[in-house]
């Protein structure tokens, strides 16, 4: 039988631990073992988990600091629910409008990724990372004086109240300020599952192909890479267009979850929780961010269940530090490389 290569391991690994964690999820569900706040985290948390995946894609693979992943999740947040609301009548079928809002989510943030990352990966470091932090911004203040409704002369778009007029029979999709209201809610938890599937099958093949290899030579030296022939532009752009649109798909996921959506909730506060979670998971570590951001986001929902809601934010915060800490530990890191050959050593005795 031919060896299966590490990087193939690990990828099915995990895989492995996403669908045992669905299998479980959904067992507890069945048994009423979830309580309705912690069922109500789990298309948020999917969401999330994405959302960190892709964004160790850019800051973890490629290696360029990106503070600006929410504003590509409000692209496919709002793009998907205007989709969702103008097929309702010609697409009745509530998982086939999911899975064409979460689409139209993914190319709407690709889109964004494209338009931002042409100009804007030709810098690197600090600079890279402030842009993109003024991006995100652009985009949440236009979409805050953004009006979207349809009636029966066609589709509308403004950027004030006063110039938004619908007809009688007119629906708004977007209100300004007021964000996207009335939205029918089309998300699951499968839907969810399904997302990060894909997510790890596009993340984890891109990452073990001749373009990854590219990519990561790009990341540990720029010069050296650029001098064998490797396009900067084009290898930093596929990275940056895929790690966008797959924050679209999850935005999409998101906005579809709930009610009502403002684009207030997509801010510079949303980045650095997504990156957060990237750090904390380990840089360029898939398995570290599914989780990081699976843990890190339930913890606080988990404290308020133990009754230490007053205490559960700065029992988070202690627990960030806490991990940061031992994560930097020269110590811990020496004990694990000890035990680590041991244990491969007894395996192949075995």
């Amino acid at each position: 039988m031919k060896k299966i290569n590490k990087k193939s391991l690990n990828g099915f690994i995990n895989y492995g631990i996403v669908i045992a964690a669905f299998a479980v999820i959904q067992v507890l569900l069945g048994m009423g073992r979830l309580s309705n706040s912690l069922q109500s985290l789990l298309v948020p948390a999917c969401c999330y988990i994405v959302m960190a995946v892709s964004l160790n894609l850019t800051v973890g693979i490629l290696g360029e600091l990106s503070l600006g992943h929410a504003g590509f999740m409000s692209l496919g947040a709002f793009s998907g629910i205007t989709v969702s609301i103008l097929l309702q009548n010609a697409l009745p079928m509530a998982s086939a409008r999911l899975a064409v809002s979460m689409a139209v989510g993914a190319v709407a943030g690709a889109l964004g990724g494209a338009i931002v990352g042409v100009p804007v990966l030709r810098l690197q470091g600090d600079y890279l990372a402030i842009v993109t932090l003024a991006f995100g911004q652009i985009i949440k203040n236009i979409i805050m004086v953004l009006y979207v409704g349809v009636d029966e002369t066609g589709f509308h778009i403004a950027a004030s109240s006063e110039r938004f007029n619908l007809g009688s029979d007119g629906v708004a999709i977007i209100k300004g300020p007021m964000g996207a209201v009335g939205v029918t809610k089309l998300a699951s938890f499968t839907a969810g599952f399904v997302l990060i599937m894909i997510t790890l099958l596009v993340v984890q093949n891109l990452v073990n192909s001749r373009s990854g290899r590219a990519i990561m030579a790009l990341r540990d030296n720029r010069i050296a890479a650029e001098s064998v022939g490797i396009n900067v532009t084009k290898y930093k752009l596929m990275a940056f267009v895929t790690s966008a649109a797959l924050a679209g798909a999850a935005g999409a996921l998101w906005g579809l979850n709930y009610s009502s959506t403002v684009a207030s909730k997509f801010d510079f506060n949303t980045s650095i929780l997504v990156l957060v979670f990237v750090v904390l998971g380990g840089l360029g570590s898939i398995r570290g961010s599914i989780i990081a951001a699976a843990l890190l986001y339930v913890l606080p929902e988990m404290l308020r269940g133990l009754g230490l809601d007053d205490f559960r934010m700065l029992i988070y915060a202690i627990v960030l530090i806490l991990v940061m800490l031992a994560t930097n530990n020269d110590q811990l890191k020496a004990l694990v490389g000890r035990v680590i050959p041991k244990r491969k050593k007894v395996a192949a005795n075995g």
